[in-house]
C-alpha cells in the first residue's frame, strides 16, 4: 500500500459514502484510477467492506462491560469463538496475552439485561470464571488512520 492509497483508504474512513470523483479531487487521480485503487484494495483484504456507523445508544444499546474470560483448561480460540457467537450481546472478542484467555466486550439495553448477558456468558460449559468492568462513559474512540 503506497501514499496515494493511504490517502484513498483516509478519505473513506472519513465518509464511506464519498465518490470516486470526490476521492479523486482529493488524492489528485481520475474517478477511474481511484476505482482501481479500491477494487485493488478491498481484493487484497486492506479495505473489508463499506458500512454504516450505528450508534448503538440510539438503538437501546447504551449499556456496555469488557469482560475478562477464563477457561477451564486449554481452550482453542475457535472454541471460544463458537461458544461465544450465539450470544447476541457479544459485539467483539479478543485473544489476549496475560492470565484471561479472552476479552469480551458486551452490549447490553439496560444494566439488569447486562447481568443475564453476563450469567449466560458464566454458564457456558468453557468458563472457569469472569472479570466484568462495565463501561461508564467514552472517553476516545476513533477509527484507525492510515496516514500515521
Amino acid at each position: 500500500m503506497n501514499t496515494l492509497d493511504q490517502r484513498i483508504v483516509s478519505c473513506l474512513v472519513s465518509n464511506a459514502r464519498s465518490s470516486y470523483a470526490e476521492i479523486g479531487k482529493v488524492v489528485g487521480l481520475s474517478a477511474p484510477a481511484v476505482k482501481r485503487r479500491v477494487d485493488r484494495l478491498v481484493d487484497t483484504g486492506v479495505l473489508r467492506g463499506f458500512t454504516a456507523v450505528v450508534d448503538p445508544e440510539a438503538l437501546g444499546w447504551g449499556t456496555e462491560a469488557f469482560v475478562e474470560v477464563h477457561c477451564q483448561g486449554n481452550v482453542s480460540p475457535a472454541r471460544i469463538r463458537t461458544h461465544l457467537e450465539p450470544l447476541p450481546e457479544v459485539v467483539a472478542a479478543y485473544t489476549v496475552s496475560g492470565a484471561a484467555d479472552a476479552i469480551v466486550h458486551l452490549r447490553a439495553a439496560d444494566i439488569h439485561h447486562l447481568e443475564s448477558a453476563l450469567e449466560r456468558l458464566r454458564g457456558l460449559e468453557i468458563i472457569d470464571r469472569t472479570v466484568s468492568t462495565v463501561v461508564l462513559s467514552t472517553l476516545l474512540e476513533r477509527p484507525p488512520n492510515p496516514e500515521t
